[in-house]
């Protein structure tokens, strides 16, 4: 099964670093969360990924063009021709096809240029800024189980400050610390569809999340799975730094891989 990673925004809430790089290539742990990503879903045997790149897309085409050298030693022989050597090479086992899907198409819009890429199969979806301990293979099975056109990954993000609970005379009831069982449902992308999702689509003014899911609740044709592990987005530098704390503790949740 295929991944298409949506990487084509412009990351406007962390623009003190997507001013340079796409989103999807801000580092943590000095490799890009597109990287982490597609570690995790590499260790469930999922290696072909379809990236949907917009804005600044020839930085993630050159990283991967230059793989090699982000991730072995290199000797550059001036005396040979000038040959490369390349030393103790690390090969994930990844089929990448980085496409331009424009610089200013919504979701929807990406996701039906990249239609040829999948083919007439189940494909999976996610954003390509945000990490997480997801059972990747639970979630498919789940996916196969139902028969809808679609999944979607939701979790509890919980709330950020102390609860009241207020009454309608005006009293403060109770007033308690935040608790994970606070907040709503949110979508956090590994997603799973059919081939049908396409048909939903209309063109590169759709956003995604409207639209497109709408119709499938409104013709019962979109389920979710509870992910109750870890989760968290890149969507503010306060963020990215979470996640590069956790990454330097040696602890990171989404890290399922082994070195």
């Amino acid at each position: 099964m295929k991944v298409v990673i949506l990487a084509g925004g412009f990351g406007t809430r962390i623009s003190e670093e997507s001013a340079f790089k796409p989103k999807p290539m801000l580092e943590i742990g000095g490799m890009p969360i597109l990287w982490h990503i597609m570690k995790e879903y590499s260790c469930y045997g999922i290696n072909e990924f379809i990236i949907c790149a917009g804005y600044k897309q020839h930085v993630i085409k050159e990283w991967f063009a230059d793989y090699f050298l982000h991730t072995s030693d290199v000797t550059f022989d001036f005396t040979n021709g000038n040959e490369m050597i390349v030393h103790n090479k690390h090969v994930e086992p990844w089929k990448v096809s980085v496409i331009d899907t424009g610089l200013n198409t919504m979701t929807g819009g990406r996701i039906k240029r990249i239609k040829d890429y999948v083919g007439n199969e189940p494909f999976m979806m996610t954003y390509g800024d945000a990490v997480g301990d997801i059972n990747i293979k639970e979630l498919m099975a789940y996916h196969r189980s139902h028969g809808c056109i679609g999944t979607i990954s939701v979790y509890n993000f919980g709330q950020n400050k102390g609860v009241l609970d207020v009454g309608k005379d005006g009293y403060v009831n109770a007033f308690r610390e935040k608790s994970d069982l606070d907040g709503d449902l949110i979508n956090i992308g590994f997603m799973v569809f059919q081939p049908e999702i396409f048909d939903y689509i209309e063109g590169d003014s759709t956003v995604f999340e409207q639209a497109p899911l709408n119709r499938l609740v409104q013709e019962h044709q979109l389920k979710y799975y509870t992910h109750k592990g870890f989760w968290q987005c890149m969507d503010t530098l306060r963020e990215k730094q979470k996640l590069e704390k956790l990454w330097n503790s040696g602890q990171a949740p989404w890290k399922l891989w082994e070195d």
